[in-house]
Parts: C-alpha cells; sequence; structure tokens
C-alpha cells in the first residue's frame, strides 16, 4: 500500500548475514580450477639465454618449436593437482569450520588461515615443483646436460632412480615458504579485495567483482613472493653438484657474488604476466565450480565468500 510506509528498496530483499545458508563446496574445486589455469613458464633461464621475454618467446620457439613454449605441462597439471588441491581445500576447509555467515573472518584470521593451508600444500605438491621447474628449464640447458623427462611420471621415476627419493623433495623447505606467502598474498587477500568490492564500493557478486579482486590478489602475490620464488627454482633447478658440500646458503652465496643482488628480483615482470593472469583464471573458473554448483544443488546464489 502507498501508505504503508515500507520501503521498495531491492536490498531490503536480501537475507540478512545471520540468514545466509554456509555452503560447503567439494575439497578438490581449487585443484581443479588451477589446473584450468595452469600457464607457461619465463623464469627460468640460462645465464647465456635471452634476457627478455621476446627474446626468450623467440629462442624458444626457433630451437624447439611452438610446443617447447607448452615444456613441462604435464608436470604443471600435476602440481596444480597436488600443491593447489591442498592449499585451497584447506583453506576452505578451515574457513568453513571456524568461521559463521553472521560473522566473516577478518583479514589477520584469513592470513592465518591460508598460512596454515599454503604450508601444507607446499610439502605435498614440491615433488610436482621439481619437475615443473626442471622441465621447463631443460630447453635452456646444452643438449648433452637435458633430462629429457618424456612426462611427469617418468620424470618422477628417473629422478628417484638416479638421485633417490630425497630429491624429490629438494628445496621443500623454500617452496614451503613460498607457498605460505603465495596463498597468504593470493587467497587472503582475493577474499578481502572480494568483501571491499561488494561492501564497501557496492559491487554485485559477479564476473565483473571477481575479475577486479583476483587482478589486485594477483598483483600482490607476485610482489610479495618474487623473491621467495625465485630462489626457490634457482635450488630445484641446481644440479646436486652444485649445492653439494655447502648447501642452499652456500649455492645462494655464489649466485650473490656472481650476479649481485638485482637477482632476487629478477623476472618480476615477466611473473606478473604468468601469475597474473593465472591468478585471474583460477578464481574466475573457481567461482564458476561454485556458481555451477549452487545450481546443481538448489541452493540460492547469495552474496558470501
Amino acid at each position: 500500500m502507498a501508505g504503508s510506509g515500507k520501503s521498495e528498496d531491492p536490498r531490503a530483499q536480501q537475507p540478512s548475514p545471520s540468514t545466509r545458508k554456509k555452503v560447503h563446496y567439494p575439497f578438490w574445486f581449487g585443484g581443479s580450477a588451477s589446473s584450468f589455469a595452469a600457464a607457461v613458464r619465463l623464469q627460468t633461464r640460462a645465464p647465456d639465454a635471452p634476457k627478455s621475454m621476446l627474446r626468450t618467446f623467440v629462442h624458444v620457439v626457433k630451437n624447439d618449436g611452438f610446443l617447447g613454449l607448452y615444456s613441462g605441462l604435464s608436470a604443471s597439471i600435476l602440481r596444480q593437482l597436488t600443491y593447489s588441491t591442498t592449499r585451497f581445500g584447506v583453506y576452505e576447509e578451515l574457513k568453513s569450520h571456524f568461521t559463521s555467515s553472521s560473522s566473516p573472518p577478518g583479514l589477520p584470521t584469513l592470513i592465518g588461515m591460508a598460512c596454515t593451508s599454503g604450508f601444507m600444500g607446499g610439502i605435498v605438491g614440491n615433488p610436482a615443483d621439481v619437475l615443473n621447474v626442471r622441465m621447463q628449464s631443460d630447453a635452456a640447458l646444452p643438449p648433452e646436460k637435458r633430462r629429457n623427462y618424456k612426462n611427469a611420471f617418468h620424470g618422477l621415476v628417473q629422478m628417484t632412480r638416479a638421485e633417490g627419493p630425497g630429491s624429490l623433495f629438494r628445496g621443500v623447505w623454500p617452496n614451503s615458504a613460498r607457498a605460505v606467502l603465495m596463498t597468504a598474498s593470493q587467497l587472503a587477500t582475493y577474499d578481502s579485495f572480494k568483501r571491499l568490492c561488494m561492501d564497501k564500493l557496492g559491487m554485485a557478486d559477479n564476473i565483473y567483482t571477481h575479475f577486479t579482486a583476483s587482478f589486485m590478489a594477483g598483483f600482490v602475490a607476485t610482489t610479495v613472493c618474487s623473491p621467495v620464488d625465485v630462489i626457490k627454482t634457482r635450488v630445484m633447478s641446481a644440479s646436486p653438484a652444485e649445492t653439494y658440500g655447502h648447501g642452499i646458503v652456500g649455492l645462494l652465496r655464489d649466485i650473490y657474488l656472481k650476479e649481485g643482488v638485482a637477482w632476487v628480483f629478477r623476472g618480476w615482470a615477466p611473473s606478473f604476466i604468468r601469475l597474473g593472469p593465472h591468478t585471474i583464471a583460477t578464481f574466475l573458473f573457481l567461482e564458476e565450480h561454485k556458481k555451477i554448483y549452487r545450481v546443481l544443488k538448489g541452493i540460492p546464489d547469495e552474496r558470501k565468500i
């Protein structure tokens, strides 16, 4: 009625936080979304290899063909199925069990959850990560030094036979440290940016919000993880002879003496070009996973993190 004084504001029809249903999504959604978004390399190179991204692209295509750009794809997929499934899955489980829809977690809580899940993901995904680094950097090596792994499973067998089971966890601690930083700066910031876009900027829970939040999360993740990412890559791609006798610290010292402190931030732009789109694609695929799941289960598509 005209005189009832009731508001016609559409926002009044939205369910309050206390009445929103908290949805528990399947554990594997994150790994599946990350696998769809799996990308290619440009992070490792030989000392005499082209230094720019464009020259590296031309160098790879010229020497290995167009498919050389996808070297290590099987290892990359295996990495996402282990590393990303664990970190996304544990993160979502922690959010589901220790938070409620009426009291969404703050950034410090999200960071704590992300650090825990990232550390676990780093350990679980380390064997595939070593393979991923080696297979992507193989083309930059002289022919006589290439490992020539046919695929991820062939690489696992060959690496275990030649170097022992311990080789599967080469660089596990810097890798886990990187996974902690990556998960905290990627997952926690995505949730925070998404909430900021919706609650403070009035944006709807749609693909534009997801793109904006994931773009900002990718930028933060690249900046935070760049130093550890370079260290992890150098350690994992090193041969046993390079690390034998003086360990990781000695290896990094030798690299510093040869290349100076700038090597720590080498390749930030190519790293962002790789990680930025991968982060965006991962969260867009993840949100679509969730949307389809809600449709199949008949769950209303409500605003939630």
